[in-house]
């Protein structure tokens, strides 16, 4: 089996991504960031605003579209209302960032073991999973910013020119693919440590003809990216104009955190916290790796990242994804040490570290299905088979991977920690799909959604309910703005009925429905209010 998997390594990437998150993709609530993506994109489909682009029937230029086009290609594909297909372009996102990674390890001149474990490190990795849910942007731009940096690389480790061609071409689109998917991010967290990295460590290597290319590349890539920004501020200037002093407004007075906020940023890889830790003691690591240099720019190019994001006021832990590419490649290079060595090591120091992420992984995947019976038994949740087979097999993994860490066969244990991964994140999906209950959980009736009158929304712009909702809901303050109407729906949060009365007096206000769109129970800190309201039948008095 291992055998077979080294010879496939992309296949392998691709397998384990599609396994990972493919078989329960739409569990999850649509989150905030997803909707506005979302509903942007069955915009695309329903009016064709492809390009000045559109959320519930206002401008939405905040974010550039690449991501969204995708969306709403899967969702024409899928279904214009299926979480699954608009969620399925992002999964191919952390497929192309696996793969990616492992073919730039491989320009690094590492093994094909190196590089396969560089890449499962990243794909499974707690962030890069979380990303496709949380932020659905960001993948995009950073799995384009990495393919752009492969040929990059590439072509500035060859020796002809010529030949390059369609390296070089293929590098100024993915420049040019990962602004459109989120503006100059990736060129700043990704590709800009990248650079600084590179000149210090292989500078000397590089001829300097070889730099002209990339300066077009640079340059082609930064027209194509800002084309469409171009495009929108000379056809919409005015809405450009506020929209794009809000967003950059934002970075200094936003989410304002310490410069030291992401200094334990080695955390957001998950269950590869404590070799990424140890990935990072550079005096340590530098002597025991066979490729000192490819070592040292990874190195670098994991601190410089780290560093750039920390001078930005404006800070979230989900910035930090990109940090994990450069990482998973210190970790690899840890684990492949460990590989090779440990059987022969004798220094407690560096035994005792080995084991003690062992035996504590071993716990967590021991214990894993051990709290599954108890909350099974004790009727606090419900299974099904499918994760009754996985946590099964989570916990046969464990027993083997303590077997295979006491035989001191540290590749071994490195697969079945993957496979114990995928097998964890099935059962704890499936679970989760049987037991996310609200029992007020409602959607809009047919009455509502199917009439031909307009349905109005006063002062409640969740983008959850727009998406949910399958249609525009026209947003107002006042009543002036419906006065031509003789009827319509509205929509009011759960607790504004006062607002009948001061702001809709000269309409008769008939309930209709609730609807909350929370999988969660109303007592879970999961819970969002902007997600639950009521809808009114509003008719002119004297109609």
């Amino acid at each position: 089996m291992i055998t077979l998997i080294e010879k496939r390594p992309i296949l392998t990437i691709i397998i384990v991504v599609g396994v990972l998150l493919l078989p329960f993709l739409d569990v999850l609530e649509v989150t905030i960031m997803e909707a506005r993506n979302f509903v942007t994109a069955r915009e695309m489909l329903a009016d064709g605003n492809w390009i000045l682009t559109t959320m519930n029937g206002e401008p939405r230029y905040e974010k550039p579209p690449l991501p969204t086009w995708l969306s709403a290609i899967s969702g024409a594909i899928f279904g214009v209302n299926s979480v699954w297909g608009m969620r399925f372009p992002a999964v191919l996102m952390v497929m192309l960032l696996g793969s990616m990674i492992y073919t730039l390890s491989r320009k690094l001149t590492l093994t094909k073991r190196n590089s396969l474990i560089n890449a499962l490190v990243s794909i499974t990795s707690l962030y890069v999973i979380l990303i496709v849910f949380e932020a659905p942007w960001d993948i995009y731009a950073h799995a384009f910013m990495l393919t752009a940096i492969y040929c990059i690389f590439k072509g500035l480790s060859q020796d002809a020119l010529r030949g390059n061609i369609t390296t070089w071409l293929l590098a100024a689109i993915c420049i040019g693919a990962s602004v459109l998917s989120k503006g100059p991010v990736s060129l700043y967290v990704l590709f800009l440590p990248f650079l600084i990295a590179y000149v210090v460590v292989y500078r000397r290597e590089t001829e300097r003809r070889k730099w002209l290319p990339v300066v077009l590349v640079l340059l082609g890539g930064l027209l194509l990216g800002f084309s469409w920004y171009g495009y929108v501020r000379a056809i919409d200037p005015e809405t450009f104009a506020a929209i794009a002093s809000k967003e950059t407004g934002n970075w200094t007075s936003y989410n304002v955190r310490p410069y030291y906020y992401y200094w334990s940023f080695f955390v957001q890889s998950g269950l590869w916290t404590i070799p990424a830790f140890i990935s990072l003691l550079y005096p340590y690591l530098k002597t025991r790796v066979p490729n000192r240099k490819a070592y040292r720019f990874t190195f670098l190019w994991t601190i410089i990242a780290v560093v750039l994001l920390s001078v930005i006021p404006e800070k979230k832990s989900r910035y930090l994804m990109p940090v994990l590419i450069p990482l998973a490649m210190n970790v690899g290079f840890y684990v492949t040490y460990l590989v090779k060595r440990f059987s022969e090591l004798k220094d407690r120091k560096e035994i005792i570290p080995v084991y003690f992420n062992g035996g504590l992984l071993f716990l967590i995947f021991i214990a894993a299905p051990l709290a599954l019976i108890y909350l099974a038994v004790t009727n606090l949740i419900t299974v099904d088979v499918i994760a009754v087979i996985a946590f099964l097999v989570v916990f046969i993994v464990a027993i083997y991977i303590m077997r295979a860490l006491i035989r001191k066969n540290i590749y071994h244990v490195f697969v079945l920690i993957v496979l114990a991964v995928i097998c964890t994140a099935i059962g704890s999906l499936s679970v989760l799909k049987n037991n996310l209950f609200n029992e007020y959980y409602s959607a809009f009736n047919d009455e509502v959604l199917k009439s031909s009158i307009r349905l109005y929304s006063f002062e409640m712009g969740a983008p959850e309910v727009f998406w949910e909702a399958g249609k525009k809901i026209i947003m107002i303050d006042s009543l002036e703005a419906v006065m031509e109407d003789e009827s319509f729906y509205l929509l009011l949060c759960s607790d504004c009925e006062t607002v009948l009365a001061e702001k809709f007096n000269s309409y008769r206000a008939t309930y209709v429905q609730d609807f909350d769109f929370n999988y969660n129970a109303r007592t879970s800190k999961a819970y969002k209010d902007r997600k639950a309201g009521k809808v009114y039948e509003m008719i002119k008095v004297g109609k």
